[in-house]
């Protein structure tokens, strides 16, 4: 709903924004997109943006391959194409936790993805009577959603040194770096040490 409100103010009409919603499907990529948004928006930059933004779900696409080894490629596709960060999150501690259906991955985020679709579309009809969503904090519902994974996924002192980097990165690249980038910064960094770390 936060997203259909902001669209409906940068002026997106409810198709679009319901259309972004269906095939970007990420809360930091629609976000970020809609900071470059005009009138007559450049769409190249604005591909690119989602591109980089999105570019984790093919880390969250290699994790959860364990699930999906028995799937068709139709069905592998079909799970794939509804994966977003809630159901990412969920899955893999269901799988940490012993639990191998992969119809849980497709279900959690029909699940998600429902919701999701038809919130942007609420959103934006309500969004002509929130004149200032930043007094409600609505601008804060990315960080507190990220910040609720966080928490989820959390496995102890072992993921405190990817965190720690992913911070850092993130104040150097948002500090000198102009745009999002920050966000992929900040992905990347963690990513690799994590990577590092597990194979120690």
């Amino acid at each position: 709903m936060v997203f259909g409100v902001l669209a409906s103010e940068r002026g997106l009409a409810w198709l679009e924004a319901l259309l972004m919603s269906v095939f970007v499907y990420s809360g930091s990529a629609q976000l970020a997109a809609l900071q470059g948004w005009s009138n007559s928006p450049a769409i190249a930059p604005l591909v690119a943006t989602v591109l980089l933004i999105n570019a984790r779900y093919v880390l969250y696409s290699a994790s959860i391959q364990p699930w999906l080894s028995g799937a068709t490629r139709p069905q592998a596709l079909g799970t794939l194409f509804f994966l977003g960060d809630g159901n990412w999150a969920l899955a893999m501690r269901e799988y940490h936790a012993g639990y191998r259906d992969a119809g849980f991955v497709l279900g959690s985020g029909v699940a998600m993805a429902l919701p999701w679709v038809l919130g942007t579309l609420g959103g934006h009809v309500l969004g002509h009577s929130v004149p200032n969503p930043a007094t409600f904090g609505l601008d804060f519902m990315l960080v507190a959603f990220a910040a609720a994974i966080g928490v989820g996924v959390w496995r102890g002192k072992g993921d405190i040194a990817p965190a720690l980097v992913a911070v850092l990165a993130a104040l150097v690249l948002h500090r000198w770096v102009p745009g999002g980038w920050y966000i992929v910064g900040a992905g990347l960094a963690a990513g690799l040490v994590g990577a590092m770390r597990h194979e120690d």
